[in-house]
C-alpha cells in the first residue's frame, strides 16, 4: 500500500507538472496589457486602453508614435496570423510547413507580389511611406523581445515538426504582399471563365448560357445610368488542345485559395447608408457587413487610433496593415463591398512546337521571358523551377506538379501545345495603401473622394456618409479596356484581337451623391444595368441580398441603429418563395415520405416567419436538404464534379428559369434508360431529402433544426486543419449549434451544396455608424480579438456573432476610459 501511494503521488506530481508546464506555454504568449512598458523606438508616451473585449484605443501625440503603437499591438494579439499571411503572399509556405506547400508556393512565386511590392513601395506618397515603416518599426519593437512560444503558441506546434524556424523582421514590402494577397481574394471570373470554357467543349454555347444567366433585370443595380439593354452573348471557343492547361490553371490556383480562403462562388458582402430624411436622429446610418471565409482567428482587428497630430479614427484593420480599412473618423463614414468587377482575363497562349522557349504573337514567335525561383522547404531539399511570363502576364499552367515530374530538388515542365497566362492589374505597382491611409485621414468630402481615386487594386463599392449629412457611392479600382469581348472566356494569346488597351478613366467610374431616393445600396450586384458605360463585369450576385435590403430601407419609417442590426440579421429566402409552390403542387405519388416533406414546406412557407432560415427551423432544414438534392438530381449526371452546383444566387436562377420549363434537357437523368420529367425529379429529391435527415439527425423530425446542420467550424487557417485532433483542439472552436442564415440571403452565411451544409464563409464583421452620436455606433466580428489560444478574447464573440448581438464601437474618450478594464502605457527607452 505504500508503494501504490508512492506511485499514486509521483503520477499526480507528474500530471500536475504537465499540466503547469502546459498552462504556462499557452499563457506564456498572452500580451501584457496593463501597467508600463519601455519600448524602444518611442519618441513619446503611448496610453493603450482596453475594453473587456480587447478592444484597444491608442492615443499618442504624434503620428510615428501612433501607428508604432499599432504596429506593437498587432504583434502583441496576432503575429502568428501576421507571419502566415505575409509566408503566403510571397510564396514562402513551405518554409514554414514543409512539402504539401511546395505546388501553392509555386503558383505564388508565378505572381511575383514580393518584387512587385518592392516596386509599389517606392512610388507610394512620402506620407505612406512613413507610416508603413512607423508600423513595422512597432512591429520589430515586439518581436526584439519575444520569440518563438513567447510570441504565440502555434510556434510551439511548428517547432516539434520544424525546430529550425526563425521569426523574421517585419518590413513594410510585408504589408503590400497582404494587400496584394487580398485582391487575389476578391478577384473576377477567373474559375467561371475555365468553367465557361471547359463545359462549353461537351455541353454547346447555348446550355452553357442556361448556367449562366444574368442578373435579372427586376432587381436593383446599384446606379441607375444609362439605357438599359441587353449584354450581347459572347462565346469564344478554347482551342481543344488547351483544355488541359486550363484545368491545370484552375487546379493550381484552387490550390491557393483553399489556403487563403478565397474563391467561393457567390460570396459577397452587404452594406447601405440611409440618409438622414430616413432616420430618427435626421442625420445619416451607415450598416457594412463584409462576407469572407470562415476562420479561426478573425480576419478582422478592431481597434481605434487618436492623436494629438488630428488623427482620430476607429474601426476594422488588418492584422499587418496600418490604419483602418472599414469604420469611421470624427468627420465621415465608410464600408465597403467587393464591386464584382472583372478585372483578371486569361489569355491562351500558342507555343512554339520546335521552341519551347517561345510563343506566338501576331504570327511571329517571340521569346518568354523567364527566371528561375527557388522555394525552401522546410525538413526537405530545396526547390527550383522556372517562371516564364508573357506580354499578357505570367504563365499559370504547365508548370505545377500536377503536369510536372517532381524528384524532390527540381520541376520539369511538360511540354504543351498551348499555356494560360493570367492579365491582371494586380501583378502591377498600386496605390490601395495610399486610399486606405488617405480616407483614414480625410476630413471633408472632397479629401475622401481624391482618396478614393487612388483605390486601385480589388475594386470595392464605397458607401459614404458624414456628419454634414451628405450620403456618397463611389466604385473604385482599375478597369481594364478590352479591345474585343468582355471578358467571360479565355481568349487567344497569340493574336491583339481581345488584348487590353487601357483602363477605365477614375472619373468616368460611377458616383453618387446625396441621391434622391434618400439611401444606397449595394450588396454585389451589378453596379450598372448591362449595356452602360463603363463596363464593369457580368459575373456578379444575382440581386436576391440586393432587393430584400431595399424593401426593408423603404419600409422603415425612422430608422435606427437597432433597426439596422436587424436587416443586418434578415434570413428571408427569395428564392425559396418561387421553387416551393413548384414543390406542394408535385403528387407525391403514394411516398409518404414525401408528403412529410411537403407538409413541413408548407408550414414553412406561412406565417409570420415564413420563409426565414433561422437556426431552429425544422422548415429551414427541409428545404435546404431539398434544395441540396435537387441540384444534385438535375445536374450531376452531366456535369464533371469538379463543377457540380455549388447553390447561392447563380443557380438560384437557373433552377427557377428550367421550373418553367418542364421538358427541358437538363430534368432528365442521362444515366438511366427512361426521360425524366420535372415533376418526377422534384418528387426524387424530396425523398432524398427526407432519406438525408433521418440519416444526419434522426428519425424524429423535431430534431431537424438547420442549426444542427449548418455548422459554424472557426478553424485555424493553418494547424486548425493538420489532421491531427489533439492540435486542431487546441486551436479550433465551434459556433452553438443555432447558427441560421444561408447562401443570398441577407445574413450571408454560406454553405457549399455540393459537400456539406458546413459554414464554409460567413458575415466577417458587422458594423453599424451612427453619424449623429458617434458613441452610439456598434461592431462585432466572428471570433474575437486576441490570436492566443485560450485566452479570454479569443473567442469572446462567437457567440455574439451567432446571435446578431454587436458592441459599443466607443469614440469619445470618456466613454472610452468608462468602458476601459485594461490601461497600458507605452515609454521611450533612454
Amino acid at each position: 500500500m505504500r508503494w501504490a501511494k508512492r506511485i499514486l503521488i509521483f503520477i499526480l506530481v507528474v500530471a500536475l507538472g504537465l499540466t503547469a508546464f502546459g498552462i504556462f506555454t499557452v499563457r506564456r504568449s498572452f500580451p501584457q496589457v496593463r501597467g508600463d512598458l519601455e519600448i524602444a523606438g518611442l519618441t513619446d508616451q503611448v496610453q493603450v486602453l482596453r475594453n473587456s473585449l480587447g478592444v484597444p484605443q491608442i492615443y499618442a501625440s504624434n503620428r510615428h508614435d501612433l501607428f508604432f503603437a499599432q504596429g506593437f499591438t498587432h504583434a502583441q494579439e496576432r503575429f502568428w496570423q501576421m507571419d502566415v499571411w505575409r509566408h503566403i503572399g510571397a510564396g514562402r509556405v513551405s518554409e514554414m510547413f514543409g512539402e504539401s506547400q511546395v505546388e501553392t508556393d509555386m503558383f505564388l512565386r508565378s505572381l511575383d507580389f514580393e518584387a512587385i511590392a518592392e516596386k509599389e513601395l517606392g512610388a507610394l506618397s512620402e506620407e505612406s511611406r512613413e507610416i508603413l515603416q512607423s508600423y513595422a518599426d512597432g512591429v520589430n519593437a515586439y518581436l526584439s523581445t519575444h520569440s518563438g512560444t513567447n510570441v504565440s503558441l502555434e510556434y510551439a506546434v511548428l517547432s516539434l515538426q520544424y525546430s529550425g524556424y526563425e521569426i523574421e523582421p517585419w518590413k513594410p514590402t510585408d504589408t503590400l504582399m497582404w494587400a496584394k494577397l487580398m485582391s487575389w481574394d476578391l478577384a473576377g471570373n477567373m474559375g467561371d471563365e475555365i468553367a465557361r470554357a471547359v463545359l462549353g467543349r461537351t455541353l454547346g454555347p447555348a446550355r452553357v448560357g442556361q448556367l449562366y444567366p444574368p442578373m435579372p433585370s427586376d432587381k436593383p443595380v446599384i446606379v441607375e445610368a444609362g439605357q438599359e439593354a441587353a449584354a450581347s452573348p459572347e462565346t469564344v471557343a478554347a482551342p481543344a488542345a488547351a483544355l488541359d492547361a486550363l484545368v491545370s490553371a484552375g487546379a493550381a490556383a484552387e490550390r491557393v485559395m483553399e489556403l487563403t480562403g478565397g474563391g467561393f462562388e457567390g460570396i459577397g458582402s452587404n452594406n447601405w447608408v440611409v440618409g438622414g430624411s430616413m432616420t430618427e436622429s435626421g442625420l445619416p446610418l451607415l450598416a457594412n457587413d463584409t462576407h469572407l471565409a470562415i476562420q479561426m482567428p478573425s480576419i478582422w482587428f478592431e481597434n481605434g487610433l487618436h492623436c494629438e497630430c488630428g488623427i482620430d479614427v476607429t474601426g476594422f484593420s488588418f492584422a499587418g496593415s496600418p490604419g483602418v480599412i472599414i469604420g469611421h473618423n470624427a468627420h465621415h463614414a465608410w464600408g465597403v463591398t467587393n464591386e464584382a468587377a472583372d478585372t483578371q482575363d486569361l489569355f491562351i497562349e500558342k507555343v512554339n512546337p520546335d521552341d519551347r522557349g517561345q510563343y506566338e504573337v501576331d504570327g511571329a514567335w517571340v521569346d518568354f521571358g523567364t527566371r528561375t525561383e527557388k522555394i525552401v522547404v522546410a525538413g526537405g531539399e530545396d526547390v527550383t523551377f522556372e517562371v516564364r511570363t508573357t506580354r499578357h502576364g505570367p504563365v499559370i499552367s504547365g508548370t505545377y506538379l500536377d503536369n510536372g515530374e517532381f524528384d524532390g530538388s527540381s520541376v520539369t515542365e511538360v511540354p504543351d501545345d498551348y499555356v494560360v497566362a493570367l492579365a491582371w492589374k494586380t501583378l502591377e505597382p498600386a496605390t490601395i495603401i495610399d486610399a486606405v491611409l488617405g480616407i483614414d485621414l480625410a476630413t471633408s468630402y472632397d479629401e475622401f473622394a481624391a482618396a478614393a481615386a487612388s483605390w486601385d487594386i480589388a475594386p470595392q463599392n464605397l458607401i459614404y456618409a458624414d456628419i454634414e449629412g451628405n450620403i456618397a457611392y463611389f466604385a473604385t479600382g482599375e478597369l481594364p479596356v478590352r479591345a474585343k469581348g468582355q471578358g467571360l472566356y479565355p481568349v487567344p494569346g497569340w493574336t491583339s484581337e481581345y488584348d487590353w488597351t487601357g483602363v477605365v478613366p477614375t472619373e468616368d467610374l460611377p458616383r453618387m451623391l446625396n441621391p434622391p431616393q434618400g439611401f444606397i445600396e449595394t450588396a454585389n450586384q451589378l453596379v450598372l444595368r448591362p449595356g452602360s458605360e463603363p463596363f464593369i463585369g457580368l459575373d456578379s450576385s444575382h440581386g436576391y441580398r440586393a432587393q430584400r435590403i431595399v424593401d426593408m430601407i423603404r419600409a422603415g419609417d425612422s430608422h435606427d441603429v437597432a433597426s439596422m442590426q436587424r436587416i443586418q440579421m434578415d434570413t428571408l429566402d427569395a428564392s425559396a418563395q418561387a421553387i416551393v409552390p413548384y414543390l406542394l403542387a408535385v403528387d407525391p405519388g403514394g411516398d409518404p415520405g414525401v408528403s412529410e416533406i411537403q407538409t413541413w414546406l408548407e408550414g414553412w412557407s406561412t406565417g409570420a416567419r415564413a420563409f426565414q432560415v433561422t437556426g431552429d427551423s425544422t422548415g429551414a432544414a427541409v428545404y435546404m436538404a431539398v434544395w441540396r438534392g435537387l441540384l444534385a438530381r438535375i445536374f450531376h449526371d452531366e456535369l464533371p464534379e469538379d463543377y457540380w452546383p455549388t447553390g447561392g444566387s447563380r443557380w438560384f436562377d437557373v433552377v427557377v428559369s428550367l421550373l418553367g420549363s418542364p421538358d427541358d434537357r437538363w430534368w432528365d437523368d442521362i444515366g438511366t434508360p427512361e426521360t425524366e420529367t420535372r415533376d418526377q425529379v422534384l418528387r426524387s429529391a424530396m425523398g432524398d431529402a427526407r432519406d438525408e435527415l433521418v440519416e444526419l439527425l434522426g428519425d424524429d423530425p423535431g430534431d431537424w433544426r438547420w442549426g444542427r446542420l449548418h455548422i459554424a467550424h472557426f478553424e485555424n487557417q493553418t494547424l486548425g486543419q493538420s489532421g491531427i485532433s489533439a492540435i486542431e483542439w487546441l486551436f479550433n472552436r465551434t459556433a452553438p449549434q443555432r447558427v441560421g442564415g444561408s447562401d443570398s440571403l441577407v445574413n450571408a452565411v454560406g454553405w457549399d451544396a455540393d459537400k456539406s451544409y458546413v459554414v464554409d464563409w460567413v458575415p466577417s464583421e458587422r458594423m453599424v455608424v451612427d453619424l449623429a452620436d458617434f458613441d452610439s455606433s456598434t461592431f462585432v466580428h466572428t471570433t474575437g480579438q486576441s490570436g492566443h489560444a485560450f485566452h479570454e478574447n479569443y473567442d469572446s464573440m462567437i457567440e455574439m456573432w451567432t446571435d446578431g448581438e454587436q458592441g459599443p464601437m466607443a469614440w469619445t474618450r470618456d466613454v472610452v476610459e468608462s468602458q476601459a478594464t485594461d490601461v497600458l502605457t507605452l515609454h521611450p527607452s533612454n
